[in-house]
């Protein structure tokens, strides 16, 4: 038994699986290559079924005749010797073109290329490979043609393998990406080209690949070696390449380069992109008054479109009414009104939080850009640049581990006052800021900074005007015989100006007390004027000891006489001798009556017209106000919203103060976090009675 022979080691030419196949299709099935062998003496020794089909002979035809007389014409017969002569005499091989005679009797000019041979016995034979000239010539002139096109298209070409690797680049690919052909062939496309998508361009390749669709003008983006410092963009083609049988080869694969184009487009999308950004911005900010949702309106209408970290701030001297000149020196002191960012980064604890005042010396850049009033711009951020971005040295570190790329500050000038600067970052977006978004930046902050100067201004109206009313109203007013009293006054939540609500609690002869709750309409300093009148009228009225409906009488008229003036209000004094309540109103909410072990009610009165309307009579009513129970009295501020029933927010305070006993201040605590709400357009005046033991 013979041993089994060794593997074949792959390294030393093994075939591998599959390498050995039966299809054609190929180059040889193209050029259709004839193989005719002659023996020693010129006779047709083997004869191709090429080349039957080329000479037209069969293989029994030609197979032991000399070679010369079956397929050379009489008048070459010694020149076809002489050459086979040569041939087998070691002189070399010979290749060239002869004319051959076909069995129909027609001449061909046939391609030969003739070569000896030798046995294992020192027989010697010719072997002769040929192919129709035309033919030959045809493959030659289309190889050319394909490789002089190749190489001097200027539209990147190349072939890669069924496992996307390069097999060939043109010049002009070798240009576009960068790379030398060297560089290219026999690497996949992956680890040619890491500085693009690669993944999304090899699951192109393989769809192509696997389909047979071919996939046009895929546009990619990214750097190259060739130009590493600008963005290209490329029109990327794929086909798939089979041979003639069907049999998948590869791809070919043309780049063209449309950066320009790219380039347009982009330029056409940025300049909508902007204009939707200034048209949202003119919907957006300034929607109120409030100077600090106006600039959470500015720097959050900044991101992401234009930034990735916007921060508002203002100058510390804009805010305390002192007004500056348009230029500015020295360092500056910002307070920060808001900070936004499209997504959670380092960048935002690098900022100054809302409400925070820092100073930032004269080398800082935000404060270059306030004290010149003109924007500042540094498109490629260094590690120098961040200590003068910065307020500290971690805030610098900060901005750094986020990546901060670029960064723009754009002042905000309003009526020809610096009022504060729009500091703007960016982090993940890849571009830089440039002199179109330093044009938007400065749209957006010349917008932002009039709606933020006139809330600046309304903020110190208002201030001044709360100031006032504040000044006007009763200091903490001291419980009087038989009452225990709590109040409060709380301003608009809105950026509304301040109304002119107000309480008072006048003591009276006999231990009797007035308690009183009007409201003037309108806001601001006249309406705080009006209410600080009509208030020390009610007073002296108070002091002559009249009846309720007397003294609406005489403010009815006291008001009147101030002209353009309605006021609502109600008027109740207290007996504790008689444990009994008179009470008034002026076109006022009923009073809340709570008594101990029953539900809390709305007094029915007699609503009676607001004061300044004049003409019309006022009437008192008289009911028990006994020890423990509780007589509330509020303005319209407390109860009526925009988008619910006035009903259904009576019915609601009267469930609260249905509640188990409490104290009154905690009673006045529960109804106005209960019943106010964020961004309230009224102010409140709340004034809560308990009647107690009266010796």
């Amino acid at each position: 038994m013979r041993a089994a022979e060794p593997s074949p080691d792959p390294a030393e030419g093994a075939v591998r699986p599959g390498a050995i196949t039966s299809e054609s299709g190929g180059l040889m099935d193209v050029l259709n290559v004839a193989a005719i062998m002659l023996d020693a003496e010129g006779k047709i020794a083997l004869w191709s079924p090429q080349a039957e089909k080329l000479f037209g002979y069969s293989a029994e035809e030609a197979l032991g005749r000399p070679a010369a007389r079956v397929m050379v014409h009489e008048q070459h017969h010694e020149l076809v010797q002489r050459l086979f002569a040569e041939v087998m005499g070691g002189e070399g091989n010979w290749a060239g073109v002869f004319p051959v005679r076909h069995k129909d009797g027609t001449s061909l000019l046939v391609e030969f290329r003739n070569m000896r041979l030798e046995d294992d016995r020192k027989h010697l034979y010719a072997l002769g490979l040929a192919t129709e000239q035309s033919t030959l010539r045809q493959v030659e002139r289309d190889l050319a043609l394909s490789t002089r096109l190749i190489a001097q298209s200027p539209i990147g070409l190349a072939v890669v393998d069924s496992e996307l690797r390069y097999i060939t680049v043109n010049p002009a690919l070798e240009r576009i990406n960068g790379l030398a052909a060297h560089e290219h062939v026999g690497r996949h496309v992956r680890e040619a080209l890491p500085f693009l998508d690669t993944v999304a361009i090899e699951s192109d390749m393989r769809q192509v690949l696997a389909t047979g669709v071919p996939i046009l003008d895929r546009e990619s983006v990214g750097h190259t070696p060739a130009d590493p410092d600008n963005q290209h963009a490329w029109s990327v083609s794929f086909y798939r390449l089979e041979s003639s049988n069907g049999r998948v080869l590869g791809l070919a694969v043309s780049v063209v380069d449309v950066t320009e184009r790219h380039r347009a487009t982009s330029e056409v999308a940025a300049a909508r992109r902007r204009l939707t950004l200034v048209a949202d911005a003119s919907m957006r900010i300034g929607t109120t008054l409030d100077l600090d949702r106006t600039a959470r309106e500015l720097a959050e209408v900044s991101v992401p479109d234009l930034a990735d970290v916007a921060a508002v701030d203002v100058l510390d001297s804009a805010l305390n009414g002192r007004t500056g000149p348009v230029v500015h020196e020295g360092p500056a002191t910002f307070r920060a009104l808001a900070v936004a960012a499209a997504f959670s980064t380092d960048a935002i604890r690098a900022a100054d939080q809302p409400g925070e005042v820092a100073r930032y010396e004269v080398d800082r850049l935000v404060t270059h850009c306030v004290n010149t009033g003109r924007p500042v711009r540094v498109s490629h951020v260094e590690e120098d640049d961040l200590r003068r971005i910065a307020r500290s040295p971690e805030a610098a570190e900060l901005l750094a581990a986020a990546g901060v790329h670029s960064y723009m500050a754009v002042p905000l000038i309003a009526r020809g006052e610096v009022l504060g600067a729009l500091d703007l970052k960016r982090t993940r977006n890849p571009e830089p800021f440039n002199d179109d978004d330093e044009l938007l930046a400065g749209e957006l902050a010349a917008r932002a900074a009039v709606c933020i100067d006139n809330a600046r201004w309304h903020r110190q109206v208002r201030n001044t005007a709360l100031t006032l009313q504040r000044s006007l109203l009763p200091q903490q007013p001291s419980d009087q015989p038989g009452l225990e009293i709590a109040n409060r006054y709380e301003p608009a939540q809105a950026a509304s100006e301040v109304g002119g609500d107000w309480f008072d609690v006048i003591p009276l002869s006999g231990e009797k007390t007035a308690l009183v709750v009007g409201d003037v309409m309108g806001s601001g300093i006249n309406a705080a004027v009006t209410m600080g009148q009509l208030r020390t009228a009610t007073r002296t009225l108070a002091e002559l000891d009249l009846a309720p409906d007397e003294v609406l009488r005489h403010l009815d008229r006291i008001t009147d006489r101030m002209g353009q003036t309605i006021t609502t209000c109600v008027y109740a004094v207290y007996d504790p001798h008689q444990a009994q309540c008179l009470i008034s109103t002026a076109g006022h909410l009923p009073p809340v009556l709570a008594r101990p072990g029953r539900p809390p009610e709305l007094l029915d009165l007699p609503t009676g017209v607001p004061l300044g309307v004049g003409g019309f009579p006022y009437r008192t009513t008289t009911f028990d106000l006994r020890p423990g129970d509780e007589l509330v009295l509020y303005t319209d501020g407390l109860v009526e919203t925009r988008d619910e029933a006035i009903d259904v927010r009576l019915d609601l305070l009267l469930s609260l103060l249905g509640a188990p006993e409490r104290t009154l201040d905690a009673t006045c605590e529960v109804l106005l976090q209960t019943l106010r709400q964020p961004g309230d357009h009224d102010d409140v005046a709340l004034l809560i009675a308990r009647a107690r033991t009266h010796p």
